[in-house]
Formats: C-alpha cells, structure tokens, sequence
C-alpha cells in the first residue's frame, strides 16, 4: 500500500506520528484506524458524538464510516441517524476540509426500492447527502450484495454519481471474492468505475471471510481494505473475560458464543502481548489488523473520548513478528 507523510495537523491539535495510507487506486488517504459512525444518534448522543468527532480529527484522524441504515436497528429509529448526526456536527465544526466522509447503500430499504438498483442508489445518495449536508459522498460503498439486480446497472448507476460530483470512489462491503471479481471484471470491459476499496467482517475471532482468496485478489488487484467488526462486538477489547461478564450486555448472546477453544486462546494471546508492551487489547487487536496484508485501516466505533484515544493509540503500535505471529496461531489453530 502507499504510504503518505503525515499533514501538519490544524492549529490546536494534536499531532499524529502515523503515515497515511492511501485506499487502494483512489485519493483517498487515512491513518490505520477509520472512525465507526453507527454508534452516533443510538449510543452515543449529540454532545458525545460531538467530542468523540472533535477528538478525532484533533488526533490526526482523517475517515469517518457511516451508512444510511445506522442505527436502523434501535426502537423508535428508521435509518439515518448516523449520517444526520455528523451532518449536524460537520455543520457546527467546520471540519469538512479535515475529514472524509465513507458512507453506504444497500441494506435497507427506501425511496427507489431496495438493495442497489440505479433508482435506489440515485434515491438513497441524494437522501444521505441532504442528512450529511455536504455535496460530495468521498467513498460511497454497496453495503451488501444484491444479486436480483445486474452488475452493470449498479455500476453504472455508481458511475452517474461520479459524473455528477455527488461521489468519489465506489467500494464494496460483504461481497465475496467471486462477486468482486466479476464486478471488477465488467468494470474493464464495459468502461465502467470499478471497486477499489472493500470492507469485509475480519477480526482475531472471525477470519474466514477475508483470508484466503479475498485477500490474496486484494493484494494482487491494489484494492484497499477496511475492515468492520474490528473488534468482535468488544470481545477482544479485554472488558469481557468469562461468561459472566456478558450477562447483563445487550449483545450477551453474540459474545457468549464466542467462549470457545479458539476465543479463550485469543484471549490468552491478547493478555499475553498486553503484559509484555503495555498496550491494550483492544490496540493489539486492531494493530493485528493494520498489519495485514492490504488492510489499510481497520474501522472501530467509541462511545466516549476517552475511548476514542485509547483505541486511537493503535496506529503507532507495531507488533513484532512474535506477538503477530501468537496471534496469528491463536485465532487458527485452536478451533
């Protein structure tokens, strides 16, 4: 991947050692963490969200990750929330100049239908900008799959965004290898704009999604990866170190399952690395993932300043080939 000296940071703050990657053939340049937005107007209110957002671009950060589904899921709401949130914060900082902006179509439906037919994506682009209240989507992804509709409608759909301004590059998230490779392969033959970056599910736990072929057509095509679920739902962040402890938790369910032989190892690995170099889990974790091959920047989500920052002090955390290597066993062979 390129590397990317860091800008002076803006007056006031500060500054980050961190180089920038660049995200696979585009311009679109970030430090190893990208910001998770599906936390802002559920979790996280609006003074939160604020000085989490604040925080993060006073700590050199420079990507934030939305999607128009977030927080769809929570009572009472139905889609938007995330994007309308730093939408109002872009408004009251000023800090568009400093950030890019990553949003998604796809995974709910709206005005035009549903998953990624031109009139869903032409509906649902026009509504995310309105809520981010910007003129420009800097990388616009396809939250998922559709395969009811063709290939070459949704890139060209993508592609009329572009000529008119409203995106930058197109991207990928939850596509398998075989449907990035055929995208990939229209978008050569027929003109069209092609996925340069994709957003897999890849953590310790999870690794199946990603390593193998995903990864070996990443590497081989330049396309940039940022990974979500970065850190297991918080299994990996340490808060979690038996059942017990996921009992009263709202994803109890999804965290208890995950007590298993390879999980306790991994545990095992984190704790191991955190005692001989200080750092967190929850940063080795995602210093793991900001190693791997094609990975520019895992994406992770915080719900308070204070762990913004911890999460933060990933990017200059470099693990040696031991500790990648501990965890590399933990997370395979302990199935």
């Amino acid at each position: 991947m390129d590397m990317i000296q860091p800008e002076a940071p803006p007056d006031g703050a500060a500054p980050s050692h961190a180089s920038r990657r660049r995200l696979g053939a585009t311009d679109v340049q970030t430090i190893p963490f990208v910001l998770g937005g599906n936390v802002f107007g559920w979790t996280a209110d609006r003074s939160a969200s604020f000085a989490i957002l604040d925080a993060f671009v006073a700590g050199g950060g420079t990507l934030i990750d939305t999607a128009d589904s977030y927080s769809r899921w929570a009572p009472g709401h139905s889609g938007g929330e995330s994007e309308t949130m730093i939408g109002a914060w872009l408004a009251a900082s000023g800090a568009r100049g400093k950030i890019k902006i990553a949003s998604k179509i796809g995974a709910m439906p709206g005005e035009g239908g549903k998953g990624l037919s031109p009139s869903r994506i032409a509906a649902g682009c026009d509504a995310s900008l309105r809520r981010l209240g910007v003129d420009r989507i800097d990388v616009y992804f396809a939250h998922c799959d559709d395969p009811d509709t063709p290939q070459e409608d949704t890139l060209e759909a993508f592609g009329k965004l572009i000529d008119a301004g409203k995106i930058g590059a197109i991207a990928a998230s939850n596509f398998t290898v075989d449907r990035l490779q055929s995208a990939r392969a229209l978008a050569a033959k027929h003109g069209l704009p092609q996925f340069d970056i994709v957003q897999p599910g890849y953590n310790l736990i999870s690794r199946d999604e990603y390593e193998g072929a995903l990864q070996d057509f990443c590497v081989a095509n330049h396309i940039g990866v940022v990974p979500h679920s970065g850190l297991a739902s918080g299994f990996l962040t340490g808060k979690y170190q038996s059942l017990a402890d996921t009992e009263t938790r709202a994803r109890g369910a999804r965290l208890a399952s995950l007590f298993d032989a390879r999980g306790l190892a991994v545990l095992a690995a984190l704790k191991c690395i955190s005692n001989e170099t200080g750092a967190s889990p929850a940063q080795i974790s995602l210093a793991w993932l900001a190693a791997k091959p094609a990975v520019v920047g895992p994406i992770a989500s915080a719900t308070s300043v204070a762990q913004l920052e911890e999460l933060m002090q990933s990017v200059e955390l470099a693990l040696d080939g031991e500790h990648i290597a501990l965890l590399d066993a933990a997370g395979r062979d302990a199935a």
